[in-house]
């Protein structure tokens, strides 16, 4: 359809149809399709679509011309007739062929579950890095697929020297589009360099840093803006938030930490997404502990947790410190939070609740701050205290003669990662683990009904 053509809906906005196609790979997955396409609803709401109607067909497998049925195709032209609809939304990835053929039939824009996230991606990046992840995605998601996108091609560029002789605009577009990938690579591996040079510093003045991993729309947001105070956007939107932010977080005991928001996952996640937003989600790699906050209210929560762990696994992540977050429990049906994990693996709270919010900073600690170390320290050498109190909680502190004696509660892994110079001042029989202060906290709550 060409876009001189094109008109939107009431209120300016696009009319769509959504379709999903259940054919025995599908099933065979052990997904579940009626959330899949609940999701896809939930999806082109919030990229501003209004959802006409939903069509669903169950085949073995798809059909190479149309990925639907030809009868199907039929019904769904009749269904944009009457409905006055403009775009036809697909759950599934499809080819550049079946777009091109489903276009030419239907004559509506054609779009599948990847497309929509990355436009919905497009419209959340904010900051430079994060427009040129989406914008690298978009490219090399279209590459492959430009014959069946030839009616709404924009040129990507220009410039002298980029067309030959003999090419035809379609061999062009293909010129401009793989130009402009090299170039977005290049940009984009400078500014990993750069995140790894804050990286590598980070490191190196011992700053511990906590993640927050988990499906989209799990609360991830709200949890940073209600532990550190951060101006953050929290809206019960998918992807209400994209860009990666890091705010300082003040345990218990005292000792700061960072805390970092990192992008929702969601099933069949774009790999052309995961693979551009790599040195974003690597911060999740590099943490010391990481957070996976899951939405207690879902009832697909053990599913999108799965799928949560799987892209961990794809990015190295999976052996990471790892506490599980079950939150929303304040909007979880009580037949549903019975069924909930809980205790030393996975902490069950919402991210409303003080109480709550309390036993989790308690937890943080006992996962950051494990051991105890006790040390005798040269009075003069400020620097190694200074170093003490900054990758580990000071418990207690004492003054004999020209040696200060400190016992610190710390992670042994912080403490073989950039406690070395404290190494040579370590007294001996000091190693067991502190008290758990969460436990008590949580006995302590148990009368409130934070759970």
């Amino acid at each position: 359809m060409k876009p001189s053509t094109y008109e939107t809906g009431a209120g300016g906005r696009e009319r769509a149809l959504l379709v999903s196609l259940v054919t025995d790979d599908v099933r065979r997955s052990g997904a579940d399709p009626e959330h899949s396409l609940a999701e896809l609803v939930n999806l082109a709401e919030t990229a501003g679509v209004e959802v006409a109607g939903t069509i669903v067909q169950y085949r073995d497998v798809p059909d190479s011309k149309w990925f639907v049925g030809k009868g199907k195709a039929e019904e769904m032209k009749a269904r944009i007739a009457q409905g006055d609809i403009h775009t036809a939304i697909f759950d599934q990835e499809l080819s550049g062929a079946q777009v091109r053929n489903l276009e030419d039939a239907l004559d509506v824009k054609i779009i599948d579950r990847t497309q929509l996230i990355l436009d919905i991606f497009a419209r959340r990046a904010k900051t430079r890095e994060g427009i040129l992840q989406v914008e690298l995605a978009q490219l090399t998601y279209l590459l492959p697929r430009l014959s069946g996108h030839g009616k709404n091609l924009s040129r990507l560029g220009g410039g002298i020297g980029t067309r030959g002789p003999g090419e035809t605009k379609l061999e062009t577009d293909r010129r401009h589009i793989r130009n402009r990938i090299g170039e977005l690579k290049r940009q984009l591996k400078d500014v990993a360099a750069h995140r790894n040079l804050h990286r590598e510093r980070r490191k190196k003045a011992g700053v511990v840093q906590v993640a927050l991993v988990g499906y989209t729309n799990a609360g991830k947001s709200t949890l940073l803006r209600q532990l550190t105070d951060a101006d953050v956007l929290a809206e019960d939107k998918l992807f209400a938030t994209l860009d990666p932010t890091t705010r300082q977080l003040r345990l218990p005991g005292g000792k700061e930490v960072l805390l970092t928001d990192t992008v929702g996952f969601i099933q069949n996640l774009p790999h052309d997404l995961v693979a551009a937003f790599r040195a974003t989600l690597e911060e999740a790699g590099e943490a010391d502990l990481l957070l996976h906050v899951v939405d207690a209210s879902s009832p697909m929560r053990d599913r999108q947790r799965a799928v949560v762990e799987q892209v961990l696994a794809e990015l190295g992540a999976a052996a990471k410190p790892t506490l599980l977050v079950y939150n929303k429990i304040d909007a979880c049906p009580p037949e549903s939070l019975a069924l909930l994990g809980g205790g030393e693996e996975a902490l069950r709270i919402s991210a409303w609740n003080e109480r709550d919010l309390n036993r989790l900073l308690h937890r943080i600690e006992e996962l950051l701050l494990e051991g105890v170390c006790r040390l005798r320290l040269p009075a003069s050498r400020g620097d190694l205290a200074a170093l003490a109190y900054r990758i580990g909680d000071v418990t207690e502190q004492k003054t004999e003669e020209d040696w200060l004696l400190l016992t610190v509660r710390v992670n042994p892994a912080d403490m073989a990662k950039w406690g070395g110079p404290l190494l040579p001042y370590r007294l001996e029989g000091a190693a067991e683990p502190p008290e758990t202060v969460s436990e008590r906290a949580e006995t302590e709550d148990r009368g409130a009904g934070s759970d």
